[in-house]
């Protein structure tokens, strides 16, 4: 279901779909940038796994992130560089969201 979620929001074998989730987060990730989207960032972890169909297969589940995963080794890399803590808006926090069918921490 998280794959599905993911090409749902927009993040597609055929690259990000207009009018979507994915091209609002792209954009406003390049705003905030100054132009671009960098390698590593929530976009384009989203459009790598989007295109493979590996969300789930990474450890980003519609249940929560799994165990001993490629996602939980992700998560507390992040945490590590944050002091602690996954921060929100950040690339775990919003593959996780939108793995579930949210909003990645989005309006």
């Amino acid at each position: 279901m998280s794959d599905k979620n993911v090409q749902n929001a927009g993040f597609t074998s055929s690259g990000i779909s207009r009018g979507s989730l994915a091209s609002s987060m792209m954009s406003q990730e390049a705003r905030t940038s100054g132009g671009g989207v960098h390698s590593g960032g929530p976009t384009a972890t989203l459009q790598e796994m989007g295109a493979r169909g590996s969300t789930h297969s990474s450890g980003f589940t519609s249940s929560g992130i799994s165990s001993g995963s490629q996602a939980s080794q992700m998560m507390s890399q992040e945490a590590r560089s944050h002091g602690g803590g996954t921060p929100r808006g950040g690339t775990t926090s919003t593959v996780q969201s939108v793995s579930m069918g949210g909003k990645g921490g989005r309006h």
